[in-house]
Parts: C-alpha cells; structure tokens; sequence
C-alpha cells in the first residue's frame, strides 16, 4: 500500500471554504475527516446482514448465467470508502481476492485493515478513478458503491474501467443517486437536522441535544458533503454515458422509493443526538422498518412509480471481447 500522510481528524472551517474551490481536495478533507467514524455513521458492518445486502445488490443486476460462474478470481473497488463493498462481496463468493483505491489516503487505510481483520487478499492504493494505477487487462471485476457522483469526469472514469477490465470483464456500480431521488431524499434529511436541533433546545430535552461543537463539526461535514456531492443521475443518462465510455450489454436496475422517504430521516435524527441516547431497540426498529419498506417497494411500488424516481440506481456492463 501507498505510505501516505497521515489524514487529519477534523477540517477547520478555513479547509472547508478552500476546499469549496477544489473539488478532489474537497473529496480528500472530507473523506479523510469520516474515515475511522464512517462505518459507524452510516451502519456499515462486514456481518451477514451487509454480506446479504451487497450481494443482493449484485444479484439484482448481473445474468444469472454469469453468476453461475463465480467466482471472479480478481476484483477491484473503486472509491473504495472503508471496503464495503468488495469486502462484503468477497465474503459472499463473489470474488476470490481484491484491490482497493480511493483518492483518500483515510478510507484506503481503513479499507485494507478492514479486509486484513477479515483475512481476506486485499491490496490497496491511493488513486485518482480517472486515472488508475493499474495496467490493462489486469481485472476480471470492478465495483463501486455510491462512487460515480463525486468523479468530476464520469465518462472518463469508466473508460479507465475498461481499460483496466479483461475483455469479457464486468463492471457493476450501485448506489448512485437518481436526480429525482436526491431531491427528496436532500429535502426531508435538512428538514429532520432543523427540526430535531431546534426540538431539542426546548426546556427538558437538554440530554437529547449533541454538544454544540459536535453541531457545528456536523453543519461543517454536511457542507463538505454538498460540495463532494457532484451529480446525479437518470438511469437512460447514465446507461449513454458508459455506452459511450465502450462498455456493452449496459443496464440500469432502481431501488428504493418510500425505503428512501423514511431512512434519510431516520438516519438524520440518529446523527442529530447523542449516540447513547439510542440503543439496540432503536437499530432494530430502523433496520427492520428500512427492510419492510424496501419490499413494499419492490413489490407494489415498483408496478407503478417509474423507475426514475428511485433514489438509488445501478449501472452495470462489461468490456467487448
């Protein structure tokens, strides 16, 4: 791995104004600032229950025939933020060994000790997705979660995929926002953070309320997130834009519609107040009310909501033989 600097544990708000101006520094302060918090932020775990979810992922867009034929003997992950995905999609027998990247020198440590505790082959790299530090033809697999919005240059991004991709290779991105999708999903978190930071001024609810310097580090990291947040997508735009890139056999799958319209709430309020102020039953009754909610969307919502207005969408193809 890369020897990198060390990154730093918060971004002052003069780093935060710079980095309004730069958007790959913007990606490296604010990354590098949620590295070693963002598994517990945002309830990632390398257990059953997100070895099912990104396999599910996967399953949901690739051929049968071609899953039939796992595992990939090397895979990479590009944006690879703490290693959820690849890791998990390791553990599920997806792929036999991997490499990570991302332009965070924070989360690629976190990654490949991720995958080191889990005694997995992972190697990784501090790397810019528009220009990959690997040579051709060196992959069989690549992957991303929630990557494709912060790469100022999309379309080049996947034609380095490609390059990188054996012929016959597969490339598989999920959790990129619909534009449709973030707008409610924007909407309703910044109405919870108000709601729940003004709620708690009141007499009596004083313990419910976060330090005022941990409220003021968080209005920094959603302000670092607006800016490293650089687009959105339609699942036709973005199918044009990989087959453009080279790719072929391009499809676009959506996820999540009122999964959405409640988890971002419910994941706002969790970060709006102290941790200790929620247990167990309160990550039982979120996870179970997200798991209820995503099959009413497959199965009703799905029939009738068109597939734009999802919140999450995934893109998948693979490099001409």
């Amino acid at each position: 791995m890369t020897t990198d600097p060390a990154p730093q544990p918060h971004a002052t708000a003069e780093q935060v104004e710079a980095a309004r101006h730069d958007s790959k520094l913007a990606q490296v302060l604010y990354h590098d600032w949620e590295a070693e918090n963002y598994d517990e932020k945002w309830s990632i775990s390398y257990d059953q229950r997100c070895v099912e979810y990104a396999r599910d992922c996967f399953d949901a867009i690739v051929p049968d025939d071609e899953l039939r034929g796992l595992p990939y003997d090397r895979a990479l992950e590009l944006g690879c933020g703490t290693g959820f995905f690849l890791l998990n999609l390791i553990q599920s027998g997806v792929a036999r060994r991997g490499s990570v990247t991302d332009l965070s020198p924070g989360m690629v440590k976190v990654a490949t000790r991720n995958g080191k505790s889990l005694g997995l082959d992972i190697d990784g790299r501090v790397a810019d997705a528009e220009r990959i530090p690997y040579d051709d033809d060196t992959f069989d697999l690549v992957v991303g979660h929630a990557v494709l919005h912060h790469i100022p240059d999309v379309e080049l991004s996947l034609r380095e995929v490609l390059r990188v991709l054996r012929p016959g290779g597969r490339f598989v991105f999920a959790g990129e926002p619909t534009t449709v999708g973030d707008g409610y999903a924007r909407s309703l978190s910044t109405l919870t953070w108000r709601a729940v930071t003004n709620v708690t001024k009141l007499p009596g609810l004083g313990s419910w309320r976060r330090p005022q310097a941990e409220l003021d580090e968080s209005s920094r990291a959603a302000a670092l997130e607006a800016v490293v947040d650089l687009h959105t997508f339609t699942p036709g735009a973005l199918e044009k834009m990989a087959a453009r890139a080279g790719a072929a056999d391009v499809e676009t799958a959506t996820v999540e519609f009122t999964a959405a319209m409640v988890g971002w709430p419910l994941r706002t309020f969790e970060y709006a107040v102290p941790p200790d102020r929620l247990g167990w039953g309160w990550a039982k009754f979120a996870f179970t009310s997200w798991k209820t909610l995503t099959w009413i969307d497959e199965n009703l919502w799905r029939r009738v909501v068109p597939k734009g207005w999802f919140y999450n969408v995934m893109i998948t193809g693979v490099k001409p033989s």
